[in-house]
């Protein structure tokens, strides 16, 4: 019966939230582009939509719309797919650490990143797969953080219930910055902002300055493939040719060989035969659930690959990682980056070395003691990525 009681309540609530803020707010069945463009003004907390606080902070999202809040948020709440990189992202900042309230845990190999950098991340509430209004609301958050395509499946519902949604991407390097800076401003330290940025940078001018160890040669060409058995199914997949994997190929000083076949928004399936056909130079497989190594220990040992060039010539590698692979726009695409232009660039190989840049990644970016950073993150580290 109360809980009966408490859903009826729920739905007034939702009703009503949906009144309130109907006028304000943009159409939902707005195009994407469209939504890019558009600003919405919208209450930080109840108090402030009943006007009895003054907005001091306003955020503008990766959609560009305006959220209006009346001071850093102190309970925040990352719901969704992807809620692991958005975390990552956070934790970047100190003081992300205390604020956030709940998130939904969707593991790829490990969750004891978490309470390296987060001493009370105990007290975090784990919220179930596929969270929704019913699980997000009752928690009371000043803000959720949400990937920019959860807009409508979850995001709308939220804010018809008078719930501050922020949108990022971080899918590019560009969008990565920007997303940042927005951190920074909804936290209440762009200062600490503007220094991740920075490292960041510095180390892509660095590699922009080594670049040309290939000049001779031209760029040689590059295949990356995410390794899929779902379900017992194998799949290879290529990314799309806007995405973050594509740009590190390129920055890196190789050819992204798979980008006529991946002109659409999302992974696109291979066959073996067009694998054979581009023949390329170099191929980095991802496995997202674990260590790629035995299935690229496995494609080695098939017939089929070993007419390969890349099998022959020793260029068929897993993609690095540690927590999560390397390849993805979490924080660590910077030593995914780093990474794939040692493979590729011997100017880059002879001048970067890795085992420090993880060192400083995790000492600047993440403030962990040295010794920490050897017992609990070197050794995720095989030997071949550190060499």
């Amino acid at each position: 019966m109360l809980r009966r009681i408490a859903w009826t309540l729920l739905i007034i609530a939702m009703i009503l939230a949906g009144c309130r803020t109907g006028e304000s707010r943009e159409s939902t069945d707005a195009t994407p582009a469209e939504n890019a463009h558009m600003e919405t003004t919208l209450s930080g907390t109840p108090e402030l939509a009943a006007g009895n606080q003054e907005a001091h902070l306003t955020i503008v999202d990766a959609l560009g719309r305006q959220l209006a809040l009346a001071e850093p948020p102190s309970r925040i709440v990352i719901a969704g797919r992807a809620t692991a990189l958005l975390a990552h992202t956070l934790y970047l900042f100190p003081e992300a650490g205390g604020r956030l309230a709940a998130l939904e845990v969707r593991l790829q190999r490990s969750q004891s990143f978490y309470p390296l950098v987060d001493p009370r991340f105990d007290e975090v509430a784990p919220l179930e797969r596929n969270a929704g209004v019913e699980q997000i609301a009752p928690l009371h958050p000043d803000v959720v953080l949400l990937k920019s395509y959860m807009a409508e499946s979850l995001g709308d519902p939220l804010e018809r219930l008078g719930i501050p949604v922020i949108y990022l991407d971080l899918e590019t390097p560009e969008q990565f910055f920007r997303d940042v800076g927005i951190l920074g401003r909804l936290l209440g330290d762009e200062a600490r902002a503007e220094q991740i940025i920075g490292f960041y940078q510095d180390r892509l001018e660095r590699l922009s300055a080594l670049s040309g160890g290939n000049a001779e040669s031209g760029p040689p060409a590059i295949l990356v493939l995410k390794y899929s058995d779902r379900g017992g199914d194998v799949a290879l997949q290529v990314p799309s040719v806007s995405w973050l994997q594509t740009e590190m190929v390129r920055q890196a000083g190789g050819s992204p060989i798979w980008v006529e076949a991946a002109q659409g928004g999302g992974w696109t399936v291979v066959g073996f035969e067009q694998i054979a056909a581009w023949n390329p130079d170099a191929i980095f497989v991802i496995y997202y659930p674990d260590d790629p190594a035995p299935i690229v220990e496995r494609l080695r040992e098939d017939s089929k690959w070993q007419a390969l060039k890349a099998v022959q010539e020793g260029r068929l590698y897993g993609f690095a990682g540690d927590f999560l692979s390397w390849d993805q726009p979490d924080p660590r695409w910077i030593l995914g980056q780093l990474w794939l232009a040692r493979k590729i660039d011997p100017h880059v190989a002879e001048a970067v070395d890795l085992r420090e840049e993880v060192i400083a990644f995790y000492r600047d970016l993440y403030r962990l003691e040295s010794e920490v950073i050897e017992r609990e993150i070197l050794p995720l580290l095989s030997d071949s990525l550190v060499e």
